[in-house]
C-alpha cells in the first residue's frame, strides 16, 4: 500500500501537535510550581529577532491547520492570535488537533496532483502539493514545535527529548 497525502500530513501533525500540547502542560506546571512566571514563559524568545513562544505554538497550529485545509480542499477555521495564558494557547493546539481530525481522509483523494498557492513576503507562491507538503509545510510545522520545545527547554522546564518524540 502507497502512502497517501493525508496519511503523511495529517497523521504527522495530529501526533506532534499532542506532543506540543504535552510540551506547553509541562511548562503551565512549571509556571504553576513558581519554576518561572507564567508571562516571561509565554514572551520567552531563544534570540531578540526571533517569535516568542505564543507565537511560535501559533505558527505550529496554522502551519498544520492551512496545510490540511490547502491539501483537503477544506476551509481552515479562522484562529484569533489573542491567547495571553497556557490555558489558551493549549485550547488553540486542541482546536488545531479537533480540525485536523475532522478532515476527511477522502477528500485528499488526488491531491497530488493538484497545486498549491500561498503568500510570502507578498510574492503568490505556487508548487505542486506534494513539494508543498515536504518542503514547505512540514518543515514549516517541525521548525516552530522544535524551537516551542526549546524556548521552554531553555527557561528551565524540565523537558527531555521524548516530550518532544513521544512515543513511535
Amino acid at each position: 500500500m502507497a502512502l497517501t497525502l493525508d496519511q503523511v500530513g495529517l497523521g504527522t501533525f495530529v501526533r506532534m501537535l499532542g506532543q506540543l500540547r504535552r510540551i506547553l502542560d509541562k511548562g503551565a506546571s512549571h509556571a504553576a510550581s513558581g519554576g518561572a512566571q507564567a508571562g516571561a514563559l509565554l514572551g520567552a524568545r531563544l534570540a531578540e529577532d526571533m517569535y516568542p513562544l505564543v507565537e511560535q505554538v501559533r505558527i505550529a497550529c496554522d502551519a498544520a491547520v492551512d496545510a490540511a485545509a490547502r491539501l483537503s480542499g477544506a476551509e481552515p477555521p479562522a484562529f484569533t492570535d489573542d491567547e495571553a495564558d497556557f490555558a489558551a494557547l493549549q485550547a488553540r493546539v486542541d482546536r488545531a488537533i479537533a480540525f485536523l481530525e475532522g478532515v476527511d481522509p477522502a477528500s485528499f483523494s488526488g491531491a497530488e496532483s493538484r497545486s498549491v498557492t500561498w503568500s510570502a513576503r507578498g510574492q503568490p507562491i505556487t508548487v505542486g502539493a506534494v513539494p508543498y507538503l515536504l518542503h514547505h509545510a512540514m518543515p514549516k510545522f517541525y521548525f516552530h514545535v522544535a524551537t516551542a520545545y526549546a524556548i521552554l527547554r531553555h527557561a528551565g522546564v524540565p523537558l527531555k527529548k521524548g516530550d518532544y518524540m513521544g512515543k513511535v
